[in-house]
């Protein structure tokens, strides 16, 4: 069993194991990741456009004229970001990539991190809908084959899995 309480923003597990002894573990969630990692990817300089009015705002904005469209990248998002800030945007996805991939091999057991990321993406796609982990999974951008060889991973989906059905 797993209780949950929330101290001080840091999520706070007791593991209550069948010999009823308890274990502490104070950690990051994973939604506290994805708030700080959400955050920094906000601040990089990069705008969206969908129309003419946009994409001369957003120009403007980084600096640049409406045919400096040689200074830009853009993305398959509507994002548009400066040349010369690639090897930034790059550097800040690898290291948000390295941080989930070390709080994920930091959880032994599953009962920690990789509850909470599971738990968390499968609220987000609605699981306790629509019973499929199909887009958990990809949101995560694991495979089944990555999770199958991991007891950790497959312990942190089951316990995700059965909590969906257990929020009030």
């Amino acid at each position: 069993m797993i209780i949950k309480l929330d101290i001080a923003k840091r999520l706070v597990y007791y593991v209550i194991n069948k010999s009823n002894k308890r274990r502490y573990r104070d950690m990051t969630t994973y939604t506290e990741l994805k708030e700080r990692q959400e955050k920094e990817f906000n601040a990089f300089p990069m705008v969206f456009a969908f129309n003419d009015k946009q994409f001369r705002e957003g120009m403007e904005k980084l600096g640049l004229t409406v045919s400096d469209t040689d200074k830009v990248y853009k993305n398959n998002y509507g994002g548009i970001y400066r040349r010369t800030d690639s090897e930034l945007l790059k550097k800040l996805l690898e290291r948000h990539t390295d941080e989930l991939t070390t709080a994920i091999d930091k959880d032994q057991d599953g009962t920690g991190f990789i509850f909470s990321m599971f738990n968390y993406e499968l609220a987000n796609h609605e699981y306790n809908y629509t019973y499929d982990i199909t887009d958990t999974i990809n949101a995560l951008g694991l495979t089944v084959e990555e999770i199958n060889k991991s007891e950790a991973l497959i312990n942190g989906l089951r316990l995700a899995k059965k909590d969906q059905f257990n929020q009030d």
